[in-house]
């Protein structure tokens, strides 16, 4: 993704920091389609109900747990946030000092103070092989090293990501609300989704859904609940809108859909504006701060899994000729911001009683390389990277791993995407030993290798 004439760079065009715009953003008539009464019009699909229904019934856990998966687009360097080289030459070393944080011996980067202030909350993991991952967030967010993407073919070989597997095997840990919630700019580039399993457990898109659970013009809640009536209205409102593919795709909502209009949970969830100033403060006014509250305040609605990613490309720091700049221009004023957002909500989730049901996750696809460019910036490296968890039952003040002297082998516990995937499952109360079946009819094991990090 380097240089300025990527031909994605139309994704591209939101600036890091506040904006303008509300991060939710209410869109054309259309957005209607994706989620309230509209995708109730086909509340008799057999297959969406029997897909519904099978999703219920696999391995459905009794107690509430949830994920929280920030999405650090682009491959965040290692070297210059969790696993500093202060002895090293400047060329690899990088423009940051370190900073001691409250566990001994544990140095960050000295732009996440916030952190390193709680590091007793978080775990470090410095020794992922990230060499099965490339430049998506399919192989970390199926966390399989299968799940790639390919020049020709299938994007991801039709493997599912984590969220997906979630919604099928446990469903939203609330009625009314859906399992899977994505909050990204381009769904396309920063989500990846349900694969092979199927259209019935992709991620709801969040970041433009907001605003649309209420009812169409003409219909009202007491006859949403005769179902004989509701139908009766709905023939009248389906003749009344195109039949387009957006539509069409809209139909694994038909039940969801039926249940947060008349719940209104998810109306709730999704409206920041019900939540303090001072909160929103503490997060931030921007797209990283306010996308982690909403992911806080879906799992506390019930959502099971959500995915979030502040920009597309943001952490992909070539060097200064690039947009997101390199190290020092590129991160110095990115980091403070995420710093800010994941503590708040690990805060946050503790205050409310939610951090042991809650695992968070903050990873990317890759790290970047040992020795810095010419231009000030660091290149891929899918060697190793580091990623940080905190929450689901993780005691914090850890870290798992080690790299050599010049943080761009792995030098101490190699870890595979199988390994956060069993560590994902794990706490979901999902069995890493069961599988989903492929389209050919073959089943296919959840994790074919891995092993739960607490257990490492």
């Amino acid at each position: 993704m380097s240089g300025q004439s990527s031909p994605h760079s139309s994704l591209l065009s939101a600036q890091f920091g506040p904006s303008s715009d509300p991060v939710i953003q209410v869109g054309r008539r259309r957005w209607m389609l994706q989620a309230g009464l509209s995708g109730i019009a086909g509340l008799s699909l057999p297959l969406l109900l029997k897909a519904r229904a099978e999703g219920a019934s696999n391995n459905r856990p009794g107690s509430v747990r949830s994920v929280i998966q920030i999405w650090l687009s682009g491959g965040p360097s290692q070297i210059d946030m969790w696993d500093m080289k202060p002895d090293m030459p400047p060329e690899i070393r990088g423009p940051f000092q370190p900073i001691f944080t409250c566990v001994p011996g544990v140095q960050i980067c000295e732009h996440m103070p916030l952190q390193a202030a709680m590091m007793d909350k978080f775990t470090l993991v410095r020794s992922m092989d990230a060499k099965a991952s490339n430049h998506t967030p399919i192989t970390f967010q199926a966390a399989n090293p299968k799940a790639q993407r390919t020049e020709i073919g299938r994007q991801g070989g039709g493997y599912p990501s984590m969220g997906s597997i979630a919604a099928k095997f446990r469903g939203p840990n609330r009625s009314g609300m859906p399992a899977y919630v994505a909050l990204a700019n381009s769904m396309v580039a920063d989500i990846y989704g349900a694969g092979d399993l199927g259209q019935a457990y992709e991620p709801l898109d969040g970041v433009r859904i907001n605003g649309k659970f209420s009812l169409p013009k003409g219909i009202e809640l007491a006859r949403l609940q005769d179902r004989n009536s509701l139908r009766t209205e709905l023939d009248r409102f389906r003749r009344s809108i195109d039949s387009s593919v957006g539509f069409q795709q809209q139909d694994r909502y038909t039940q969801e859909a039926y249940d947060l209009v008349l719940g209104g949970a998810a109306q709730k969830a999704f409206d920041l504006t019900q939540e303090p100033d001072e909160i929103r403060n503490r997060y931030g006014r921007d797209s990283m701060g306010e996308k982690t509250l909403l992911a806080r305040r879906l799992v506390e609605a019930g959502v099971t899994f959500v995915t979030l990613s502040d920009a597309w490309g943001h952490w992909d720091h070539h060097g200064d000729e690039v947009q997101w700049g390199g190290i020092a221009k590129g991160l110095t004023p990115m980091l403070p911001v995420l710093d800010r957002g994941i503590t708040a909500l690990v805060s946050d989730l503790e205050n409310r009683g939610l951090l042991d049901s809650t695992l968070v996750v903050v990873i990317g696809e890759f790290g970047r390389s040992p020795v810095m460019t010419k231009t000030a910036g660091r290149d891929h490296w899918p060697n190793v990277m580091s990623f940080t968890l905190a929450g689901g039952g993780f005691g914090g003040g850890r870290v798992i791993g080690a790299t050599d002297r010049r943080g761009g082998e792995i030098h101490e516990t190699p870890l595979g995407p199988g390994d956060l995937a069993a560590t994902v499952f794990r706490h979901l109360e999902i069995d890493p030993s069961s599988h989903w079946v492929n389209p050919s009819g073959r089943p296919v094991p959840l994790v074919e290798q891995g092993t739960p990090l607490q257990s490492i």
